[in-house]
């Protein structure tokens, strides 16, 4: 019951988020300045710390989450690449905005979503301490995840009906996790390979769309507090949450 509560008060926190990316379109630059800092982030105080510990506990060699990072880099790097992005009826899209952009990293997301959810089950069948301690850092990042994964589809000109239909998906993963924790246990050595790839995978999205689009037209000093902003909120969360 606990485990379902606090899956639910994660998923709460992404609809916010969510939400609070569709009502500030008009600021959509600053937006993706403060994500662009979110993802940075998540990714050097949350992902990389958290499969450095897993490596350790189970003697696995870091290499290997290394390797899942890097792949996650290069697979996006390739399919934003070779995805057939310049067909006669898809001029008006850019080279790094197109929708299928935006539903990719929704999908990605909600993988990601699922094992934070997986994770609070997991960690409650550890102890009582560690469940709680898990689920405070998870639903602190839960809203930066709706807010991501909403600006970056606003920013690839995903229709709005599609936004809100992933970001419900988003938000309903943690739940789908938990429920999920209490039929069986995933391997931490899986889940630091995945925690590797999915770092890699945000991080490509950081630095090659997110903080260039931020900061090419009508960058400002906002826009680069914002990012500073945005790394030093994701500190906090990961250290003091």
């Amino acid at each position: 019951m606990v485990v379902f509560l606090l899956t639910i008060a994660a998923s709460v926190a992404a609809l916010l988020g969510g939400y609070t990316a569709i009502r500030s379109q008009r600021w959509l630059n600053l937006m993706l300045a403060l994500t662009s800092g979110l993802v940075l982030g998540l990714v050097i105080f949350d992902l990389l710390p958290e499969i450095f510990e897993i490596a350790q506990s189970q003697g696995l060699d870091p290499v290997w989450p290394m390797v899942a990072m890097a792949s996650g880099f290069l697979l996006f790097h390739l399919f934003e690449k070779f995805i057939p992005l310049h067909e006669a009826s898809e001029q008006q899209y850019s080279p790094h905005r197109h929708p299928k952009l935006g539903v990719a990293r929704a999908v990605a997301l909600s993988g990601h979503s699922f094992l934070d959810g997986l994770s609070i089950g997991v960690a409650f069948q550890v102890s009582a301490a560690v469940g709680t301690a898990v689920a405070i850092a998870v639903i602190g990042h839960r809203f930066a995840d709706g807010f991501d994964t909403t600006t970056f589809m606003l920013f690839n000109q995903n229709k709005l009906t599609h936004i809100k239909k992933w970001l419900a998906v988003v938000v309903l993963m943690p739940i789908a996790g938990g429920l999920l924790s209490l039929a069986f246990v995933l391997s931490e050595t899986a889940l630091a390979i995945y925690l590797g790839f999915f770092a890699g995978f945000i991080l490509y999205i950081s630095a090659s769309n997110l903080l260039p689009e931020a900061h090419s037209k009508h960058s400002s000093y906002k826009a680069t507090g914002l990012t500073i902003l945005g790394v030093i909120f994701m500190f906090i969360v990961t250290r003091f949450a």
